[in-house]
């Protein structure tokens, strides 16, 4: 009879290089990341050989690593380090090389600005090689549900209150530690720690429930005593959801071109409402890759008469519905003609979706909403992260990995139509 004998070694061991096939996905991400330019976060790196300090870890490593998790739906930086050792796309991507979930989590969340100048690299690189053009662009919007409960929204009297506790705590902490405290240097550290994040988060939130008076208080007269902010992320606010209900996010702004997928602008805010937002992203493409769309699709949720002026003014093409267009048709009132005093962008844009044509064309706007399916579908419901500048770093991860999976698609396809 055979039995277990599992003191025996294995009779087939690998190389790392063997762990995975020729054709995984993950030897793509490394592809697509070798191409990147990591200049600037080589430039970051102070550890210099012959000189004391400890070996830093190839940024490109780190990168390939995030970008196959976002791919894979991956938030957490802790199971991104259990899946280093216990995957083999991971264990491949890192090569041997020690990763923790500290240095993950900073990675991830402190990258902003390179960030930024890579989905803009990669969108200019399609551009160039004729991948991708500007003509169509439509621009929708995304709620995330926040890292924080809707319990930790308090009034300022309130915040007051647990920011008075919080400086009685730090100020017996450090009592504590004059009086020769039996507590280790780093349990210290660490104790000093969160409550000085304590404190700043609290400081925040009283800054950001100043800024919701005074927005409340402008719609409405007397509003503002009612403002709220968050304990634990102040820059969050409360917006209703896709099933309806109200509950801490953020909102992320995409824009993506319709004919071939790719987001060539991208934002996050605390604004319930998109309203506003279609003008600032226009902008910022053009800043970005020196060039307008032509033609811009966006939803009713758009639509104030502000932006399409503005837009419109520099020379784009909107596409998106007249507000309570139906009731004013069943009121005997024409939706689409000319108003009195209004610019001539507003009536051009009238005009045109009072037209069969403009309708037709912009049923294509729903294209764009296949950025916020690809980014659902990669885990993007909730961020596991707090503060605005951290949510933007993790939207822009999803849009650079978005965006190299279509740049080696259209490459694929441009190759097999040659072919």
């Amino acid at each position: 009879m055979h039995a277990p004998n599992r003191s025996q070694l294995d009779p087939n061991p690998k190389t790392i290089d063997e762990l995975i096939p020729g054709d995984h996905p993950a030897r793509l991400v490394w592809e697509m990341v070798e191409g990147l330019d990591m200049t600037p976060l080589y430039d970051q790196i102070r550890a210099v050989e012959g000189h004391p300090g400890r070996t830093p870890i190839d940024p490109r490593i780190l990168t390939a690593l995030w970008l196959y998790a976002t791919m894979e739906g991956i938030a957490c930086a802790r199971e991104l380090e259990r899946r280093c050792y216990d995957c083999d796309p991971f264990k491949w991507l890192r090569g041997g090389v020690n990763v923790n979930y500290h240095t993950l989590s900073d990675f991830r969340t402190e990258q902003l600005a390179w960030l930024e100048q890579q989905v803009v690299a990669v969108v200019a690189t399609m551009r160039a090689e004729g991948l991708i053009d500007l003509n169509q662009v439509g621009q929708d919007g995304l709620r995330v549900r926040a890292s924080a409960g809707s319990g930790s929204f308090k009034k300022e009297e309130k915040l007051d209150e647990r920011l008075a506790e919080a400086q009685q705590q730090w100020d017996r902490l450090q009592s504590e530690f004059a009086n020769a405290s039996r507590e280790s240097p780093r349990r210290q550290a660490a104790q000093g720690r969160a409550v000085r994040e304590r404190l700043d988060r609290l400081q925040r939130a009283k800054e950001e429930v100043r800024k919701v008076q005074a927005s409340r208080e402008a719609r409405k007269k007397g509003d503002g005593a009612e403002a709220r902010a968050s304990m634990t992320d102040p820059e969050c606010r409360r917006m209703k959801m896709p099933d309806g209900g109200f509950r801490p996010a953020y909102n992320v702004q995409f824009a993506t071109t319709l004919d071939t997928l790719v987001i060539v602008g991208a934002d996050v805010t605390n604004a319930g409402s998109d309203g506003g937002q279609m003008d600032p992203m226009v902008y910022r493409i053009e800043t970005q890759q020196g060039a307008l769309p032509q033609e811009y699709y966006a939803d009713g949720g758009f639509s104030t008469k502000e932006d399409i002026e503005q837009v419109g003014q520099r020379g784009v093409v909107v596409y998106t519905p007249v507000k309570e267009a139906e009731q004013q048709q069943q009121e005997g009132k024409d939706p689409y003609a000319p108003r009195r005093g209004e610019s001539p962008e507003l009536t051009q844009w009238r005009q045109r979706m009072g037209t069969e044509a403009g309708q037709e064309k912009y049923k294509q706007r729903t294209k764009c909403e296949w950025s916020n399916a690809v980014s659902r579908n990669h885990g993007l419901y909730k961020f596991v992260v707090r503060g605005m500048e951290k949510v933007k770093a993790v939207a822009w991860w999803h849009a650079l990995a978005q965006n190299l999976l279509r740049w080696a698609a259209l490459r694929a396809e441009r190759a097999l139509t040659a072919a």
